[in-house]
C-alpha cells in the first residue's frame, strides 16, 4: 500500500483537540501506568483534570504520575494527579481506592476502566481452563468490579461519565485468543446495557475498541516486516497511536458528546466494518 506508515512520533501526531469543559474534573484511569491508560491520563492532565491512575506497577505508576504533575509549557498545563497501586479484580482493593480519591480529589466525574489486555494468541484446544478464568477476570469482570465501586457516588450525584475498553477482537474474529476476544465481546454489551439502565439517572457508558495501536510493547516486539503488514491492513494506511485512542475518549467523556451513550467506537483506522 502506497503512503503506509508503521510508526508515530510527535511530528506525526495530532495536537490534542482541547475540550474546556474537562478542567477541573476527577477522572479515574486504570490500567494508567502504561500503554493507552498512560497516554489517556496524560491527554485528561493536558486539559487540566485531576487524574487519578491506577495499576499495579508502582515505579510506572510513579514515572506517569511525574510526567503529569510537572506540566508541559501552554499546551499541558500542570495537574493534580495521584497514582494508587490496585489489583482491579479484587473489590476490597477497589473501594480503597474510591475511599482515596474521594478524600484526595473530591467526586469522580469520569471513570476510564481501562485495565486489561491479556490478548496474546492461543490456539483454543490449548487455552486451559485456569487460563479463561484468569483472562476474563483481567479483562471483562475487573471493568465491573470497578464500576461497581465507583457507580453508587455517581448515582448518587445524578451525573458521571464512565468510559469501557474493548477491543477489535471482541468485535470480529481475529489471532487473540478466544477468552480475551469473548471478555472484549462481553464489554460491548456491558457498555450498552449500562447505558440504557442508567441514562435515566445522568450517567453516560461509551467503549472504545481499539484495533492494532503502537504501545510501547508492540513497539519493542514487533517486527518491522510485520509492522508494515499489520498498517496495509487498514485503509488509513498505519498502526494506531495510542494518542488516537486517548483523543476519543477525550470526546467521549466531555460535554460534545452529552447526547451519546451506550456507543461502541472502533478506532481502528476504517477496518473494522461490521458491528
Amino acid at each position: 500500500m502506497n503512503g503506509t506508515r508503521t510508526s508515530d512520533t510527535a511530528t506525526d501526531l495530532p495536537a490534542l483537540a482541547s475540550y474546556p469543559d474537562l478542567a477541573g474534573k476527577t477522572v479515574v484511569i486504570t490500567g494508567g501506568s502504561r500503554g493507552i491508560g498512560a497516554r489517556t491520563a496524560r491527554a485528561f492532565a493536558a486539559q487540566g483534570a485531576r487524574v487519578c491512575i491506577v495499576g499495579r506497577d508502582r515505579q510506572a505508576l510513579d514515572a506517569v504520575r511525574a510526567g503529569l504533575t510537572a506540566g508541559g509549557g501552554q499546551d499541558e498545563p500542570r495537574s493534580q494527579a495521584i497514582s494508587v497501586v490496585a489489583d482491579v479484580t479484587d473489590s476490597a482493593a477497589l473501594e480503597s481506592v474510591r475511599a482515596e480519591v474521594a478524600q484526595r480529589l473530591g467526586p469522580v466525574d469520569v471513570l476510564a476502566a481501562f485495565a486489561g489486555g491479556q490478548g496474546h494468541p492461543t490456539p483454543s484446544p490449548q487455552l486451559t481452563e485456569e487460563r479463561w478464568r484468569q483472562i476474563l477476570d483481567s479483562d471483562l469482570t475487573s471493568t465491573f468490579l470497578t464500576i461497581q465501586a465507583f457507580l453508587p457516588a455517581m448515582l448518587e450525584r445524578g451525573r458521571g461519565t464512565i468510559l469501557t475498553m474493548a477491543s477489535s477482537a471482541g468485535r470480529e474474529p481475529s489471532q487473540a485468543n478466544l477468552a480475551y476476544a469473548t471478555a472484549k465481546a462481553g464489554l460491548v454489551m456491558l457498555t450498552r446495557h449500562l447505558a440504557t439502565e442508567l441514562g435515566p439517572h445522568g450517567i453516560r457508558v461509551n467503549c472504545l475498541a481499539p484495533s492494532a495501536i503502537r504501545t510501547e510493547k508492540v513497539a519493542q516486539q514487533m517486527p518491522a516486516e510485520v509492522a508494515r503488514q499489520v498498517a496495509a491492513a487498514h485503509p488509513l494506511g498505519r498502526i494506531g497511536s495510542t494518542q488516537d485512542v486517548a483523543q476519543a475518549a477525550l470526546f467521549l467523556a466531555s460535554d460534545a458528546a452529552a447526547w451519546l451513550t451506550g456507543l461502541t467506537i472502533d478506532v481502528a483506522g476504517g477496518r473494522i466494518t461490521t458491528h
